[in-house]
């Protein structure tokens, strides 16, 4: 019975986001003071940009909620022949935290004789090459190490790690994460259960939760990471396996090592977006991407407000440099089925272009705006913040859930200048976080 409580209580969770974009809708119809039906009422909210936008991504939320229930983790077969892994650790200025990432790969319970961590110091300029070492004669037969005398940047590194592997799968893990014990055999399980899989992307958690800024990034992470990616991981297209743990068929990957490294936009080097970038090389060829919930990676992100905008600065460069990519084949032929979602979510994903675009030409109005209609955006804000950051509790039965509503807020006051800018210094190639 209390199996079947917790089950029905993660599926309420689960639903939290899409009765959150109801109720919103709901409300915004309801407070309007109109005497119309509720159809001419629903056909005004979407004559106005932003009325229609609510209206599109309230019912594609619906279609990703349902998409969510029909999810399901990968099992290997019984029987099955666990293959050679590698996995790629690269590294750069991130000291003692590289030993604690080489540690919890140690530490998994794959077979350490079809396992090997290859680390690679991307010409770093303190002590973690000398931790690197330290952990290299703690486990001389699992670790290898590569250095780089200089920077090279982060696709130089994994390309380095991709070349020296000789196991089958490649796992990437960012240097400043750790992983579970079982993290390793949940990343292989999906090759074994489906050859049509080129890469799969595992569930990114928040390890550091110190400051208010980073526990909302653990709610947002949740619901971003899991709730979007086991949606995109029913219709076989995961858009981004994230660099913090990723696994990939290094068959598929090696044959383009060369364009990959050498990735150029509007005539400069592309040194961010390597995640989205090799997703984009996988279903480019024909092959699926998913996620496996049960393989989880444990990260640091940051813990003020510096941090936090130049890793979304670097995410929103990557995501306009990757959809250009994306594009340019998501009309063709490159899959035999399952064609039509990734195509929805790109252009629901590009709703944001839109809106911010809209913003801007209201923003000279704002003052004039009837303060009736301010407070009920506001309050329909607030509502469906709520609903969505409940879907945390799926996870943890914490208060700190209410981070998530708290996130709402401040994206919608400290960040929307991002993606503007983003779009504006795209052809910068700069990391931004060093």
């Amino acid at each position: 019975m209390k199996k079947r409580l917790l089950k029905f209580g993660g599926m309420l969770a689960g639903a939290a986001p899409l009765m959150g974009a109801v109720i919103s809708l709901v409300w915004l119809g309801w407070s309007n003071e109109s005497t119309e039906s509720a159809s001419s009422k629903v056909l005004a909210m979407a004559s106005h940009p932003f009325g229609a936008i609510a209206i599109i991504q309230a019912i594609y939320t619906a279609l990703l909620s349902i998409l969510w229930m029909r999810y399901r983790p990968f099992k290997a077969p019984e029987g099955a022949e666990w293959p050679k892994v590698t996995v790629v650790i690269p590294a750069f200025n991130e000291g003692p935290m590289v030993g604690r990432s080489i540690r919890s790969v140690a530490a998994c319970n794959y077979p350490k004789d079809k396992l090997e961590v290859i680390v690679v110091d991307d010409g770093s300029r303190d002590d973690t090459f000398f931790h690197m070492q330290h952990l290299r004669r703690e486990f001389p037969d699992l670790v290898r190490l590569v250095r780089f005398i200089g920077n090279r940047g982060k696709r130089s590194a994994l390309v380095a790690g991709f070349k020296a592997a000789t196991g089958s799968i490649v796992i990437t893990i960012d240097s400043d994460s750790e992983i579970n014990p079982n993290t390793v055999h949940e990343m292989v399980a999906p090759f074994l259960a489906d050859p049509k899989i080129g890469a799969v992307a595992g569930r990114v958690a928040v390890l550091n939760r110190d400051t208010p800024i980073s526990r909302m990034l653990e709610v947002q992470f949740a619901l971003a990471f899991d709730y979007g990616r086991a949606a995109q991981s029913v219709y076989r297209a995961v858009a981004c396996c994230p660099g913090a743990l990723s696994s990939f068929r290094k068959d598929i990957i090696l044959p383009f090592m060369e364009e990959w490294e050498n990735q150029r936009f509007l005539g400069r080097p592309v040194n961010h977006g390597e995640d989205q970038a090799l997703t984009n090389i996988v279903l480019r060829q024909g092959f699926d991407t998913v996620y496996q919930r049960t393989a989880i990676v444990h990260t640091l992100v940051p813990t003020n407000y510096s941090q936090l905008s130049r890793m979304f600065l670097r995410w929103d460069r990557s995501y306009i440099v990757e959809g250009f990519s994306f594009a340019r084949f998501m009309f063709t032929r490159y899959r035999t089925e399952n064609r039509a979602m990734p195509i929805v979510t790109f252009f629901v994903s590009n709703l944001r272009f839109v809106l911010v675009a809209v913003a801007l030409m209201e923003l000279p109005r704002m003052f004039d705006t009837n303060m009736n209609t301010m407070y009920r955006s506001l309050v329909a804000l607030a509502l469906g913040a709520v609903f969505s950051a409940a879907y945390y509790l799926r996870f943890e039965r914490s208060f700190r859930w209410v981070y998530g509503v708290l996130y709402a807020a401040f994206s919608v006051v400290m960040l929307q200048w991002i993606l503007p800018w983003a779009l504006v210094t795209v052809r910068d190639e700069r990391w931004g976080t060093r």
